[in-house]
């Protein structure tokens, strides 16, 4: 099959300033080969994975498994409406797969016959099946996620021949084609790993913690935690060209001050953590490119646990909605680069979309008045945490709510916690109060729904929401778009907004920009669903 088939054919299934700060100096022996031949990125914080079916993987962790795994497909790219190249949701090419037909009941899948591992080993079905086994049967997000676009059994993924899989659908959906693309149905090594396998971890995962075992067009050399990661390219990568950039060194610097010292004198390559501010005041420097895009399907938001008192208690939730500073938030923690999601109009119709913004804004009064509705009118006292991983933003945000919520007797203790162990945090679901990201991989609203508000599986229903109205919408909104049913799509994907905004579990505060400030130089940036680096496409001149 060629290109421009595959491509159609899959289009078809998806339709279904200086601070004053010194800098220091960075320099490795990596670093020891010509500057012209390595990237160097810095960010705040790193990976604490190196696998993505890994537990508690964190974001970061994300951007390792994109650039050193093969998946069977990928995207195509267009023009993002601030022109800088942004993935298709609705068309695939080919990756370790050469050739995909997609049938009524199944998917076949023909692999690239001189693809190999990092390790020579050639790809193979069964590689590909082993893969596709571990990913729904780890547990935790790698298995959820497979679920949401019904990946479920090892049943379904089939060896035909060596180099020929089959994958059988469970039911119509029409995120299957879609989910095959993200992050976490990679294709591993499976004999290295099982070697390297035990009774207590037959999946192999302390390996791949600590050592990447794939196809990809990077292979990590060197990882310290919390300090730097050193890919480099890997010459014998058949499944797309070759990267421009032989060596990438990436490292860890929590001084944002620091960072863009090193970006302004122009001893690093590229950095996205920088707070709002300095990405506002580096637009105008010369000698740096600054590209900022919304997250796909993102949301900053306020999550409370409504198992815990007080926000078990709907008025309270209510309540904390009109204390919120969303303007103050927008101007100065955001400085402008973000959209905001609050503050529609009371006469505006919910639409079949996401995100959109909700109808609350400041109102004090309203506020108290709804927590003496609920016999608080003295307040209360919790914790409202954050992920330390990206303080750059959550720190601002969290004190300007910090004293917000005072102003309604809300007292709150700041807890931040480091980004190593945010995502495991998080899914324990103990915190009372916190704010968070969340993007949706596949940009849909229901899949979005799907992974925060269903209150029988999700994984980042970091609320412990559950609401059956909400979950029978959810699955309505799959069936009907499996079933192209637009107007009954509509309808339930209306349906679940409005029951969102008036339960309230999680308050939008906004949908955040991915903000990248780059030297002149560096090239070829492209905007991924997983919000993370591609360096395949990048380009140093």
């Amino acid at each position: 099959m060629d290109r421009r088939k595959f491509i159609k054919t899959a289009g078809a299934a998806a339709a279904v300033s200086a601070t004053g700060v010194s800098a220091p100096a960075i320099v490795t022996s990596a670093m020891a080969q010509s500057r012209a031949e390595t990237l160097l990125i810095v960010s705040e914080s790193g990976p604490n994975n190196l696998d993505i079916h890994g537990v508690g993987t964190n974001v970061p962790g994300y951007e390792v498994s994109w650039n050193c795994y093969d998946r069977l497909i990928s995207h195509e790219m267009k023009t993002g409406e601030n022109g800088a190249p942004y993935y298709d949701r609705e068309k695939f090419k080919p990756e370790l797969a050469e050739d995909m037909n997609v049938g009524a009941n199944s998917v076949t899948f023909k692999l690239r016959k001189d693809a190999t591992f990092h390790d020579g080993a050639p790809v193979t079905a069964r590689d590909v099946k082993w893969s596709l086994d571990r990913a729904v049967s780890v547990g935790g997000f790698p298995t959820f996620q497979m679920k949401a676009g019904s990946l479920e059994k090892p049943e379904q993924f089939v060896v035909v021949d060596d180099h020929t899989v089959r994958i059988d659908f469970l039911r119509p959906d029409k995120l299957t084609i879609p989910d095959l693309a993200v992050i976490v149905p990679c294709v591993i090594n499976s004999e290295l790993v099982k070697k390297n396998a035990t009774a207590q971890d037959p999946w192999g995962l302390e390996y791949t913690k600590q050592n990447t075992a794939g196809s990809g067009a990077y292979k990590v050399t060197k990882w310290t935690p919390g300090t730097e990661v050193v890919f480099e390219r890997n010459e014998a990568w058949k499944c797309g060209k070759m990267p421009a950039i032989p060596r990438i060194i990436w490292r860890m610097v929590p001084s944002a001050g620091n960072r863009r010292a090193l970006l302004e004198r122009g001893d690093a390559d590229i950095s996205y953590d920088l707070p709002n501010k300095d990405f506002v005041e580096l637009k105008s420097n010369p000698k740096l490119s600054i590209i900022s895009t919304p997250y796909s399907n993102g949301v900053q938001y306020l999550g409370m646990n409504v198992k815990k008192p007080p926000f078990d208690n709907p008025k309270v939730r209510q309540a904390v909605a009109y204390a919120l500073p969303y303007q103050k938030i927008m101007d100065a923690a955001l400085y402008g680069l973000s959209k905001p999601l609050f503050g529609a109009s009371a006469a505006a119709t919910t639409q079949p979309s996401w995100p959109q913004a909700h109808k609350y804004n400041v109102d004090l009064a309203k506020a108290r008045a709804l927590l003496a509705e609920a016999g608080l009118a003295d307040g209360f006292e919790t914790t409202l945490s954050f992920d330390l991983g990206f303080a750059g933003v959550n720190e601002p945000v969290c004190v300007l709510i910090q004293e917000s919520l005072a102003q309604i007797g809300i007292k709150t203790t700041i807890n931040k916690v480091p980004g190593a162990n945010w995502r495991t945090e998080l899914n324990k679901k103990e915190m009372p109060l916190f704010t968070n990201v969340f993007s949706g991989w596949l940009d849909y609203p229901e899949y979005f729904f799907f992974w925060c508000y269903d209150g029988q599986n999700s994984v980042f229903n970091t609320m412990s929401y559950q609401n059956p109205e909400m979950d029978k919408l959810i699955a309505s909104a799959r069936s009907s778009a499996a079933a192209g049913n637009k107007a009954a799509y509509d309808k339930s994907v209306e349906g679940f907004v409005d029951l969102a905004y008036t339960d309230m579990p999680r308050i939008p505060l906004f949908q955040p920009y991915v903000n990248v400030a780059m030297q002149k130089n560096i090239t070829g940036y492209q905007y991924w669903f997983h919000r993370r680096l591609d360096y395949r496409a990048l380009v140093k001149a």
